[in-house]
């Protein structure tokens, strides 16, 4: 049995969302509409894509989401708690799951890298962005893509963050009623600071989870994806969220600098 995979230093303290078991049981419910992943499944097809890495995979969404499509699929993340939720469910067994970041992926020879909701804003270190995207550019074959999203720092989208605009109540089946709600606790130039709050209704638990996410401009995306030795073909909409995202679309040039893009559409 080959050993566990060891979190490199890329991988920062997990957010107690991801990394606390009794919060990441209850993820899939609290995040429950993945409509925003219809666009993915249809970039899979897009690119004929049949061996997927999966960058961030949380509890395993979107990795079964492409298993059951018949795609061989290697989700990694560095939350043991929300792998251990991905594992437990029905065909699991059809995803390779790595704990750990993409710097601990071997060479997969992949045709398609994603990083889907907050995972690239998520790595908020420069250093550990630069080598994420590196280890992804290993681990794709020449001409394979990397997917990702990003809000548009120009939007402003942490404005929204507070108590009143996001506060709710929902029935976790199993549990009962969890309420929660988020507010941004500070704003250091790109860098916004947010905190999760759950209160467990049944025991009257409460639980908190900070997080920290870099809004980068399109330019600066841009010129970290040139530097790793991508491509940008495209930067499109995010159809969950038009006009407030971008989807950096990008392909692995082999060696040397990629060449920047200079369109824009819709996905």
């Amino acid at each position: 049995m080959p050993a566990p995979a060891r979190l490199s230093t890329v991988a920062r303290m997990v957010d107690a969302l991801f990394g606390h078991p009794r919060l990441a049981a209850i993820y899939d419910v609290l995040d429950s509409d993945r409509s925003d992943l219809d666009a993915y499944l249809g970039i899979a097809r897009e690119f004929g894509a049949r061996r997927v890495l999966d960058i961030g995979c949380g509890t395993g969404v979107f990795a079964l989401l492409l298993a059951e499509r018949g795609i061989e699929v290697v989700g990694v993340d560095p939350a043991q708690a929300s792998l251990d939720v991905g594992r437990a469910k029905p065909g699991a067994d059809r995803v390779r799951f790595i704990h750990g970041d993409a710097t601990a992926v071997p060479p997969l020879r992949a045709d398609l890298a994603t990083m889907t909701g907050n995972v690239a804003q998520a790595i908020a270190d420069p250093e550990s962005w630069r080598a994420t995207l590196r280890a992804i550019h290993a681990a794709l074959r020449q001409g394979g893509h990397l997917v990702l999203e990003t809000r548009d720092p120009a939007r402003r989208a942490w404005e929204e963050w507070n108590r009143d605009a996001t506060h709710r109540v929902t029935d976790v089946p199993g549990v009962g009623a969890v309420e929660n709600w988020v507010e941004v606790t500070d704003v250091d130039g790109p860098l916004v600071t947010f905190r999760g709050t759950f209160v467990f209704t049944t025991d009257g638990a409460r639980l908190t989870s900070d997080s920290t996410l870099r809004f980068r401009s399109r330019e600066e995306v841009e010129a970290d994806l040139l530097g790793a030795g991508f491509t940008v073909d495209d930067v499109r909409d995010a159809p969950d969220r038009p006009g407030r995202e971008f989807v950096f679309v990008a392909h692995n040039a082999g060696g040397g600098s990629g060449q920047p893009c200079r369109r824009k559409s819709s996905m």
